[in-house]
């Protein structure tokens, strides 16, 4: 196993014990070593405190209040932790008034009294690597305290100690137990699960950025629809997205549609069926329908109609995404594939509307929202992924993209030609007239020709 550990490692581990120190790697890293999963983060905790590392690494960085050293890794590029290695000096903490944050960071004296303050079992370990002998691959020995070996053969996240004190401690592991389970496809113990239940308000505590960070993990994970579902079931999904939830009990059925489920259904399977792994599509694709609740009503035979609902929902994506503190870039993307999911795939639209349709959602998100149409679709009960119609819809985008859409900058006039055929000074009327000009020609693009554009400027 220890051959899955980088040099670098290697080397940082041994300068620290031929100085006499204990060092160990710890948390995520051995869970994924014995887990044979690929390893991100090398964290690793150590007897020497932060002043006795900057000794033995003086161009290492200590920058905070917990411990924790940043030490420079020669073969680490840059872009990777910023090229740095975080090693904790043993730790113990005290208190937790604002559900987060220690009061209190003591030094620790042994390992063990520093995987007591972790939050589950199978983070809650320790390797220790025996010294370099002759080039060969170092020995090592697990500090397991807390059986967390066992919990991993078992596939159980487990909190360490008393779950309600963890989660007290710190409210947002009530996210990450969740963020674990999706991720390694693990169940929750019992007794772990009872007390997220029993703690879900505790989330209230915790900004929204992280709560935010956390919910992208989990869509970002190999189980993104269980995931959600530990979250609506322990009651943390009315505290992240409260909206999602209106979607229960609201009933889409209508004779000869496929819809069979309520909306809240619809909406979590449709993310379960997504092609797309980008959680922010995910994401978009999980509230795809959340304005249904908002505009339901009934047709003059007294059937369930959801009319603008893409509307209502861009609305509410936008309230949604600003909550969560999502970037400007993010929450546009959202808002757009949300706005337009109702595209229209008839084969009979020209190829004037197959361009508006790009130009409204832009070229990079075509891809993704064909991902949310088949996620919608197998959400909604049909059994194909694509009908002929989409996959005819998706020849004709890819036609109209090659080499790019048609925009106002490719009018084989512009400003100055309309100035100068005019006599016109700089000003709005110069944009309302390509605006006019480019309506024009994008349903006939033959009519893109500077003579006929010309003479056209003198008739609108």
């Amino acid at each position: 196993m220890t051959d899955k550990i980088p040099p670098h490692i290697h080397e940082i581990v041994e300068k620290f014990s031929s100085a006499g120190y204990e060092i160990f790697l710890v948390g995520g890293s051995v869970r994924d070593l014995l887990n044979n999963r690929k390893v991100t983060d090398w964290d690793l905790t150590t007897s020497a405190t932060p002043e006795q590392m900057l000794v033995l690494f003086p161009d290492s960085l200590y920058e905070n209040n917990f411990g924790t050293v940043g030490i420079k890794a020669p073969d680490l590029p840059e872009t990777e932790h910023k090229g740095l290695v975080e090693v904790t000096t043993f730790r113990t903490e005290k208190g937790y008034k604002d559900s987060r944050h220690p009061d209190k960071v003591e030094w620790g004296k042994t390992v063990e009294e520093d995987l007591g303050r972790r939050d589950f079992t199978i983070n809650a370990m320790a390797l220790r690597l025996a010294s370099l002998t002759q080039g060969k691959l170092p020995d090592y020995n697990i500090i397991d305290p807390y059986n967390g070996q066992e919990d991993l053969k078992k596939n159980i996240i487990r909190a360490v100690g008393d779950p309600d004190l963890r989660f007290k401690e710190d409210a947002l592991r009530l996210m990450r137990a969740i963020r674990f389970a999706s991720q390694l496809g693990f169940s929750i113990e019992e007794e772990t699960l009872e007390a997220i239940t029993q703690d879900a308000g505790l989330l209230k505590n915790i900004a929204f950025e992280r709560v935010r960070d956390e919910l992208m993990k989990i869509l970002a994970s190999e189980f993104p629809y269980e995931g959600i579902m530990l979250l609506k079931n322990t009651g943390l999904l009315s505290l992240i997205l409260p909206e999602l939830e209106e979607g229960i009990g609201i009933s889409q059925m209508r004779p000869g549609r496929h819809h069979v489920d309520d909306v809240f259904t619809h909406n979590v399977l449709s993310l379960k069926f997504t092609t797309s792994t980008d959680p922010i599509v995910r994401f978009a694709t999980l509230i795809h329908d959340i304005g249904k609740p908002k505009v339901k009503n009934s047709d003059n035979d007294g059937l369930v109609i959801f009319h603008n609902h893409e509307i209502a929902g861009a609305k509410i994506a936008r309230n949604v995404t600003e909550r969560l503190r999502f970037s400007k870039k993010e929450q546009e993307k959202i808002i757009k594939l949300v706005r337009w999911h109702m595209f229209t795939v008839d084969e009979h639209i020209t190829d004037s509307a197959v361009r508006r349709f790009i130009r409204r959602i832009g070229v990079e998100n075509v891809k993704d929202m064909m991902d949310l149409r088949v996620g919608d679709r197998l959400g909604g009960g049909t059994q194909t992924a694509e009908s002929w119609r989409l996959k005819l819809f998706k020849k004709r985008l890819d036609e109209q993209m090659a080499p790019a859409p048609f925009s106002i900058n490719d009018l084989a006039i512009d400003g100055k030609d309309i100035m100068k055929e005019l006599k016109i000074k700089p000003g709005p009327k110069i944009g309302e007239i390509l605006q006019k000009l480019f309506e024009e020609v994008d349903e006939d693009l033959e009519k893109n020709n500077k003579e006929f554009l010309l003479q056209r400027i003198h008739e609108i």
